[in-house]
C-alpha cells in the first residue's frame, strides 16, 4: 500500500481567428478574442469553478488531502482577462497551504525540443508568474505535454529544479513499476512517473459505458489502488477532465467528492510532488528518446509527426532572434502565443483511435485549414518584422521559405 500524488494540468491556448491571405499586411488581430472569452467562460462554469469548490471542501474536510497544479501562463493571463473569479478561486486554494504549484513553460510550448534559450526564458517567466500569483517557488518541473528525455531533465536540473514529471510508459519502464521514484540519467534529481493506466481510467474511460469496469465508483477505484506497493501512485491528468471532458452528468464530480474518503478507508493518504523529493530513487532511468503523455505512441508525433507540423514549428523558431531584437513588446507577445503546442496539435493528420481525440479538441474542420491559417499569420508576422529598421536581413531567408 502506498499514498497518492494527485496532480492536475490547467491550460487553455489562445485560439487563432480566421486569418486569410487577404488579411496579411492589413491587420494583426491574430487571436479570436470572442471565441477565447466564450470558451473560458464555458469551462469556468463547467469545470474550474465547481472543481475548485470541491477541492476546497475536501481540503477543509480532510486534514491529509493535498493536490498539485501546473497552470500555464496562457491560462493565467486569460483568467485575469476573462474570468477573474477563477483566478481568485485558485489563489484561495493556494492560501490553504494544501496546494502545490509546479513550473512549466509559460506558453505551453515545445521549446525544449527547438530552442534551449527560449525554453529557459519561458520556464523562468513561468516561475515568476507562480511566485506573483500564488506566492510559491516551485521545486518540481513539469514540461509541456510531459515531453521528456534525459537532456530535458538535465536542463531542468541546471535551472535549479529538484524533481521532474514524466509518463510512466511501458517501453521505457520494461519490468519496472511507475509507482517508485527514479533518478533521471546523469542527474541528481528525482523522477516522478505518471501511473497512466489508473490516471486514464478517470481521464478517458470514466464515462465509457462499453468499458468493462463501468461505472467507476470511488470505492472501486480505491480498491484498485489499495494493494499497490511502491513510493507513490501518481495520478496525473488534465483538470478539464472534471466537468468538461467528462461531463457532470457522468458522475465525475461525485467521484472526486468521495475519493479521499474511499482511499482513507484503505489507509491511503495524499502527498505533494515535492514531498517525494525525500525519497531515495530506486534506480537510474535512461530515457534518451523523447516521450510524452499523448496518443498511443507516447512520442511527439501528435505535434511534430507530419511535414506541415515540422515546417510550421521550425519556422516559428527561426524568427526568434529577429523577434526579440525588434524590442516590440506586442510583437514579442504575439510570437510567444504562436509557440503554444496546441497550434501544432491541430495540424495532426493521425486518425483512427488517436484521431478522434485530435478532432474533438480542434477548432478547425481539417488539419490543413489549421496549417494554412497559421502560416498566413506567420507571413504577417514576417511583414511586421520587415518594417523594423535593420531587421530585414536577419529574416530574409525566413520570408523566402514562408513564401515558397
Amino acid at each position: 500500500m502506498t499514498n497518492v500524488c494527485l496532480y492536475f494540468q490547467v491550460h487553455q491556448p489562445y485560439r487563432l481567428a480566421k486569418y486569410t491571405l487577404f488579411d496579411i499586411g492589413k491587420h494583426s488581430r491574430y487571436f479570436d478574442e470572442a471565441k477565447n472569452k466564450e470558451i473560458m467562460l464555458k469551462i469556468a462554469r463547467k469545470c474550474y469553478l465547481p472543481a475548485n469548490s470541491i477541492i476546497k471542501h475536501l481540503i477543509e474536510k480532510h486534514d491529509d488531502f493535498k493536490v498539485a497544479y501546473s497552470i500555464t501562463g496562457n491560462a493565467l493571463e486569460q483568467f485575469e482577462k476573462y474570468t477573474p473569479n477563477v483566478l481568485r478561486s485558485f489563489q484561495e486554494l493556494a492560501e490553504t497551504g494544501k496546494v502545490e504549484f509546479l513550473t512549466e513553460t509559460s506558453h505551453h510550448s515545445l521549446s525544449a525540443l527547438a530552442n534551449k534559450d527560449e525554453f529557459v526564458a519561458q520556464v523562468k517567466e513561468h516561475k515568476k508568474l507562480i511566485k506573483n500569483y500564488f506566492g510559491q517557488k516551485p521545486k518540481i518541473f513539469r514540461n509541456t505535454e510531459l515531453v521528456y528525455n534525459n537532456d530535458i531533465a538535465k536542463m531542468a536540473e541546471q535551472m535549479g529544479f529538484k524533481g521532474i514529471l514524466a509518463e510512466g510508459w511501458d517501453s521505457i519502464l520494461g519490468w519496472r513499476s511507475p509507482n517508485y521514484v527514479y533518478r533521471p540519467a546523469g542527474t541528481k534529481m528525482n523522477l516522478l512517473l505518471k501511473n497512466y493506466r489508473l490516471s486514464d481510467d478517470i481521464a478517458f474511460r470514466f464515462s465509457n459505458k462499453h468499458w468493462n469496469s463501468w461505472p467507476l465508483t470511488a470505492e472501486k477505484y480505491a480498491g484498485w489502488i489499495a494493494p499497490i506497493l511502491g513510493d507513490s501512485v501518481n495520478l496525473f491528468m488534465d483538470y478539464e477532465t472534471f466537468g468538461e471532458h467528462q461531463w457532470e452528468d457522468t458522475g465525475i464530480f461525485n467521484f472526486l467528492r468521495h475519493l479521499p474518503s474511499a482511499l482513507k478507508n484503505h489507509g491511503i493518504s495524499f502527498h505533494h510532488p515535492s514531498e517525494l523529493l525525500k525519497i531515495k530513487p530506486k534506480e537510474e532511468l535512461d530515457i534518451p528518446n523523447t516521450i510524452s503523455w499523448a496518443d498511443l505512441e507516447r512520442d511527439t508525433s501528435a505535434w511534430l509527426g507530419n511535414k506541415m507540423q515540422q515546417s510550421a514549428h521550425s519556422q516559428i523558431y527561426q524568427m526568434r532572434n529577429a523577434i526579440l531584437s525588434s524590442g516590440d513588446e506586442e510583437l514579442i507577445a504575439d510570437w510567444k502565443k504562436l509557440t503554444t503546442s496546441d497550434h501544432f496539435y491541430y495540424m495532426c493528420t493521425k486518425w483512427f483511435n488517436d484521431g478522434d481525440v485530435h478532432k474533438y479538441f480542434s477548432p478547425y474542420d481539417t488539419p490543413y485549414d489549421c496549417f494554412i491559417n497559421y502560416m498566413n499569420v506567420l507571413q504577417d508576422v514576417a511583414l511586421r518584422l520587415r518594417q523594423k529598421p535593420g531587421l530585414f536581413a536577419s529574416i530574409k531567408q525566413f520570408i523566402k521559405e514562408v513564401n515558397k
